[in-house]
């Protein structure tokens, strides 16, 4: 992910506080600048994600969305408008980097991502963000990253209940999130927000997260705070508040990551 290219004044200036932290410093911000990240889910978590990943200079994200947005979404979904209601997410997420940083190349993708597909729109991408709503689509996401040799942050929320981790499913001694979940949930629709609700806050949180733990991914190699923290699930409880994390082993028998799948 990195070159040797430098940053043009305005950059410089705009990334002035990144730079200056001796943990990311110019290459880091360079590192950054150079990255493809393929954003899974412009909703609750992918929202203020985006925000984020965008305010780091991340330099091409892919949105892929297959959804509108709602009434219901605007408590949460940080990036629209109650004059969006019916607009695919993708495209509207699209609209708002482009006004928030046109110097970042965006590519929306109005389309259910699946087995089908993922490989094909997850293709070319450093990282994988997946903050979607259900664990059909996450497996499959997990699986594509897998085969592809991409790195994956996963994020999730549910009530006051939030998770996040980095897999790197693909090499050797590490899991990946199939690992974690297991093989139960390919068909299974069940963890949507809809039916438990969620607290905006904790979204915008979580997301926030997702985006700090990404950009961890980026700067391997990079930077000091390049550490990705492959496999360690971040629990974080938000009536607590409290943060715990766990070690998530790599299973030898997974259908995703396994030398015998």
């Amino acid at each position: 992910m990195g070159g040797g290219m430098s940053l043009p004044p305005e950059r410089l200036s705009r990334f002035a506080r990144h730079i200056v932290l001796p943990e990311l410093g110019g290459a880091g911000q360079v590192a950054l600048t150079n990255a493809h990240i393929a954003l899974i889910g412009c909703g609750g978590i992918g929202s203020p994600a985006l925000q984020y990943l965008a305010g780091a200079g991340i330099g091409r994200i892919t949105l892929i969305d297959s959804d509108v947005v709602d009434e219901s979404n605007l408590q949460r979904q940080t990036i629209f408008a109650p004059c969006d209601v019916g607009q695919p997410k993708a495209e509207l997420a699209a609209q708002w980097v482009g006004r928030f940083d046109p110097a970042i190349t965006t590519r929306a993708i109005v389309e259910r991502i699946d087995n089908a597909n993922a490989a094909r729109l997850l293709d070319g991408a450093h990282l994988v963000l997946d903050g979607c709503d259900n664990f059909a689509t996450r497996l499959a996401v997990s699986d594509a990253c897998v085969a592809l040799g991409i790195p994956l942050a996963s994020a999730a929320i549910g009530r006051f209940q939030g998770q996040i981790a980095n897999f790197s499913g693909h090499l050797p001694d590490q899991p990946c999130y199939r690992c974690f979940v297991g093989d139960a949930f390919d068909t299974d629709d069940c963890d949507t927000c809809a039916e438990d609700g969620v607290l905006g806050a904790m979204a915008g949180m979580m997301g926030s997260f997702a985006a700090m733990q990404a950009i961890r991914i980026v700067l391997e190699g990079h930077a000091t705070l390049g550490d990705p923290q492959w496999g360690k699930l971040h629990l974080f409880n938000g009536l607590a508040p409290s943060l715990r994390t766990l070690t998530i082993a790599k299973d030898p028998d997974c259908r995703g990551c396994s030398d015998s799948r």
